[in-house]
């Protein structure tokens, strides 16, 4: 992970500077959709096919299979953010047909993602669409049974392997966190789930139930476990943002709480160059396939955190926000902290703070 130093950036007009690239190009867009739908229709015959060859085969396939749905995902993705097309009826329609390939009701995850964008690094509110992240203090507050599950749920065994199953098989089916007063974002995925049970029935009374399940769930695991792991690193290292509302800022919380996640140039292509992800916290309504010319052509958009491969892996293990410090650490980093603030403030006990509510200046 590199963080180089960074010029003073609170007077920069992120806008005017992004504005050239938030431009949909109506035939990239449809490029972009045919070099993704025909490979991941090919890669699904394919498996099919060596089903009767042998399943090791079959599973060897899933895994261009899974890139290559993350790939359909980031078209939704962009659709969602009204930057895949100019026209929204297109994004919409785009955004529910993959919806239903990705297992994400479109409209439901839209507004849920346009509120983890409105929202992200800010303590005050930390709703939807983030991984669960308590300060230190909080979780040190917290009782032992509460301490367990935290642990349990930001365990990278359980984050990336069960908790993708829960989420994209089973929650999105009913996501019973969903205030009832979102109708459109209900009918999103009733509409979603109908769309799945005749894509279902169909594959039942042609390929067959079971042949079915044999490709499309290792492709869905491998999809979803991957998506996650990417969500989670371009919010979650070591020197990311996190403030309390009263010290939020737009701006800063993009670039500096989005990493520039460096990934191998076929891998950030399959990616849709999400891991260009600070430009896209700062301005969503740049299509994937521009990002890259903005970072490119912005040479303060450089100044950022880069995350290697290598040092992605690192942060699954980094857990918990330290507000003195401000900065993601781990488990095994408590018994410091907690020795250091107990000794900043000895018998009084700890409790949930807002050391940085202060607005501070950002570089």
């Amino acid at each position: 992970m590199t963080t180089p130093s960074t010029p003073n950036k609170a007077d920069i007009d992120w806008n005017a500077m992004l504005a050239p690239y938030r431009k949909a190009s109506p035939w990239r867009s449809i490029f972009q959709l045919v070099n993704t739908g025909i490979p991941f229709l090919a890669l699904w015959l394919l498996m099919l096919w060596s089903l009767s060859r042998g399943y090791w085969i079959t599973l060897l396939l899933a895994v261009p299979s899974g890139l290559f749905l993350v790939r359909m995902f980031i078209i939704q993705h962009d659709c969602g953010h009204g930057s895949f097309f100019k026209s929204r009826r297109a994004n919409d329609t785009l955004g529910f047909i993959i919806g239903v390939l990705t297992l994400v009701p479109y409209r439901y995850w839209r507004r849920t993602h346009a509120i983890h964008h409105a929202t992200s690094g800010d303590l005050d509110h930390r709703t939807f669409g983030d991984i669960d992240t308590l300060t230190v203090r909080e979780y040190l507050s917290r009782s032992k049974l509460t301490r367990l599950r935290y642990r349990l749920y930001r365990n990278p065994v359980i984050m990336l392997g069960l908790g993708p199953i829960y989420q994209f098989i089973l929650k999105h089916r009913y996501p019973f966190d969903t205030p009832r007063s979102w109708k459109r974002e209900w009918a999103s995925i009733h509409r979603t789930n109908l769309a799945l049970l005749v894509v279902v029935t169909i594959m039942w009374f042609t390929v067959g139930i079971d042949r079915f399940l044999l490709i499309q769930l290792p492709i869905t695991l491998i999809s979803g476990s991957l998506g996650v792991f990417l969500f989670y690193v371009q919010h979650q290292y070591e020197d990311t943002y996190w403030r309390y509302h009263e010290g939020w800022e737009y701006y800063a919380a993009g670039l500096q709480g989005s990493s520039h996640y460096v990934l191998p140039k076929v891998l950030q292509w399959l990616t849709g160059n999400i891991g260009i992800h600070h430009i896209h916290h700062v301005s969503s309504r740049i299509p994937n396939y521009r990002l890259q010319q903005a970072l490119d052509e912005n040479p303060e958009l450089q100044q950022v955190t880069r995350l290697s491969v290598g040092a992605s892996v690192r942060t699954l293990w980094m857990t918990l926000w330290d507000e003195d410090e401000r900065r993601l650490v781990g488990f095994r980093d408590l018994k410091a902290i907690k020795q250091r603030i107990e000794a900043a403030s000895p018998g009084t006990g700890i409790e949930p703070g807002k050391p940085d509510a202060v607005p501070a200046p950002w570089h």
